[in-house]
C-alpha cells in the first residue's frame, strides 16, 4: 500500500483522483484550502480508514511522510484564477516549490498538473509537447499561464539537479460530474443555462475550438503518467476531437432538450481560438487514449448537474 499526498484533491479533478487511488487500495492524504475544492467532493471517504484530509494552503509549507505526491492544487477556470492572480501565481510558484521541496525530502515521486495553458494563443495546430508556445506575460491570463510555466521549471530543474522523479502532464479541457456551476468553464455554462432556460452565451462568434475531455479518461491518464517509470514529460492529456463552441453549444441544447436561445457576446482578451492537444507521445510511452465519447460523457454530466440543480446546489462562492 502507497500513501499518497493529493493537493487540491476536493476539487473536481482531484476529486476523481483521489476516488481512483482509494478504488486502488492506496491510502489518500488530501491537503486542499476549499478555494474552489468542496467538502461534499470527498465527504463520502470520511469513514475510510485509509483516507485523511488535511485543510491546508500549499502556499504554507508542511511536512508529510508520503510515497506520492500529485500536485493538482491551484484554481483552475479564468474566474476562480483571475479573482484573485497574485495569489494564483503564489500557488503555482511557492505552492509548487513546497510540494518539490517535499517531495525531495521525503524521496517522494512527484506529478505535476499543468495545463494547455501554457501553449496560450497557439500558433501551432495542433499542439505538441515541443511546442514552446504563445502567452502574453502581462495579459489578464498571465497569472495562471506564466505561473504554469514556471512550475514546469522548477519541475524540470529538480528532476535535473537533484535526481527527483518528478513528471509534467499538460491537461487539455476536461469536464464531468462534481464540476463547479460557475466557474466559466463554456461546458458548465452551457449545461446550467439550458437546465435553467436562460440564454446560452458564446464569448466571439463560436468557431473557436476545443477538445473536451471526460475527467475518468484524464484521471486514468494522470495515473498512467505517475506510474510509468523512466518517463517525466511534459505529455498532454487530453481528447484530440476538436468541436467549436458553437457545435458544442447546440449539441448540449438538444441533449437537455432546451428551449434557451444562444446569445453572443465580445471574446475575451487573450482567450485562445484554438486548442487541440497531439496526444501522439502519450499513445507512445503510457499507452493512453480517451475512450469516453463526448456524447457519453455529456450524458453523464448533465445528469450530475440536474441532479445537484434539483438540490438546490451553489456555486462558486468565493473564501
Amino acid at each position: 500500500m502507497k500513501t499518497i499526498l493529493v493537493t487540491g484533491g476536493a476539487g473536481f479533478i482531484g476529486s476523481h483522483l483521489t476516488d481512483y487511488l482509494l478504488r486502488r487500495g492506496d491510502r489518500v492524504i488530501v491537503l486542499d484550502n476549499y478555494f474552489t475544492g468542496k467538502r461534499e467532493n470527498i465527504e463520502h471517504h470520511l469513514g475510510n480508514s485509509n483516507f485523511e484530509v488535511i485543510r491546508h494552503d500549499v502556499v504554507e509549507p508542511i511536512l508529510l511522510e508520503v510515497d506520492e505526491v500529485y500536485h493538482l492544487a491551484c484554481p483552475a477556470s479564468p474566474i476562480h484564477y483571475q479573482y484573485n492572480p497574485v495569489k494564483t501565481i503564489k500557488t503555482n510558484v511557492t505552492g509548487t516549490l513546497n510540494m518539490l521541496g517535499l517531495s525531495k525530502r521525503v524521496k517522494a515521486k512527484f506529478l505535476l498538473a499543468s495545463t494547455s495553458e501554457v501553449y496560450g494563443d497557439p500558433k501551432e495546430h495542433p499542439q505538441k509537447e515541443d511546442y514552446w508556445g504563445n502567452v502574453n506575460p502581462v495579459g489578464p491570463r498571465s497569472c495562471y499561464d506564466e505561473g504554469k510555466r514556471v512550475a514546469e521549471t522548477l519541475t524540470y530543474n529538480y528532476q535535473t539537479e537533484h535526481k527527483l522523479d518528478a513528471k509534467i502532464i499538460r491537461i487539455f479541457n476536461t469536464y464531468g460530474p462534481r464540476m463547479l456551476f460557475n466557474d466559466g468553464r463554456v461546458v458548465s455554462n452551457f449545461i446550467v443555462q439550458a437546465l435553467t432556460g436562460e440564454p446560452l452565451t458564446i464569448y466571439g462568434d463560436g468557431s473557436q475550438t476545443r477538445s473536451f475531455c471526460y475527467a475518468d479518461d484524464l484521471v486514468a491518464g494522470i495515473v498512467a503518467t505517475m506510474d510509468i517509470d523512466n518517463f517525466y514529460g511534459p505529455v498532454n492529456l487530453g481528447n484530440p476531437t476538436e468541436m467549436t463552441i458553437l457545435e458544442l453549444a447546440e449539441k448540449i441544447k438538444t441533449m437537455t432538450g432546451s428551449k434557451s436561445q444562444i446569445v453572443k457576446k465580445p471574446l475575451p482578451k487573450d482567450d485562445p481560438t484554438r486548442r487541440r492537444p497531439d496526444i501522439s507521445l502519450a499513445k507512445e510511452k503510457l499507452g493512453w487514449t480517451p475512450k469516453v465519447s463526448v456524447e457519453e460523457g455529456l450524458k453523464r454530466t448533465i445528469e450530475d448537474f440536474d441532479s445537484r440543480l434539483k438540490l438546490g446546489e451553489e456555486g462558486f462562492v468565493p473564501r
